[in-house]
């Protein structure tokens, strides 16, 4: 079995700083989501329960399969007491 680096896919893929940036930001996000989950101590489906997601929508996003809707995420993260912000670039860099 030939399996290639994330590198490596990367190069194949040709992709533009700008769509490198948006890939990271959604990995972020989707990290940051799991965090928040597992800090408040949350299964998938007792998060499913609080936020009306369903549990497979929630495993397919944190697996990193479906890229999560702006108002799902924000149905996720509410009950567990977080929010989306928009900061400046300058902000995050320093």
């Amino acid at each position: 079995m030939n399996s290639k680096s994330w590198g490596e896919v990367k190069k194949e893929l040709d992709i533009s700083p700008e769509q490198e940036a948006e890939i990271q930001l959604e990995e972020d996000i989707i990290e940051a989501t799991i965090e928040a989950r597992k800090k408040n101590k949350l299964t998938q489906r007792e998060l499913s329960k609080i936020s009306g997601v369903k549990q497979p929508v929630i495993a397919r996003i944190e697996k990193y399969v479906n890229s999560p809707q702006t108002s799902t995420l924000i149905k996720l993260l509410y009950p567990m007491g977080y929010t989306i912000r928009v900061v400046p670039l300058d902000d995050i860099n320093d």
